[in-house]
């Protein structure tokens, strides 16, 4: 999509600090970070929402990249957040999951 800022960052036209980039996957730190360690991890492939990812092992490389990430980058606790849908609090139309460390989250969340 042209007006979609994950699919500008993903084709190169918005630059972005890159944390993985392989054939499915592009994680990259986040602008605004709301822990130490914030990485978002997102499909290459434009999907809107969770709700609208159809392909499984798609699903299970975006896991297993922020799971490596995580490993990678020295932590063991950590916390993976996907807001499906505005009400949610999905700011960007493409689906994404936010991957924070680095300090103690409470729960409930937010």
């Amino acid at each position: 999509m042209k007006d979609c800022l994950f699919c500008r960052i993903i084709d190169g036209k918005v630059p972005a600090q890159i944390v993985v980039d392989d054939d499915d996957v592009l994680a990259i730190n986040d602008v605004f970070p709301r822990a130490p360690f914030h990485v978002l991890v997102m499909p290459k492939t434009h999907v809107a929402r969770l709700a609208e990812l159809e392909d499984a092992a798609l699903g299970g490389k975006l896991l297993a990249t922020a799971r490596r990430v995580a490993r990678e980058a020295g932590h063991r606790d950590y916390r993976l957040v996907v807001n499906n849908g505005e009400a949610a609090g999905q700011s960007v139309d493409h689906l994404h999951i936010h991957l924070l460390g680095g300090r103690p989250f409470e729960w409930p969340p937010g």
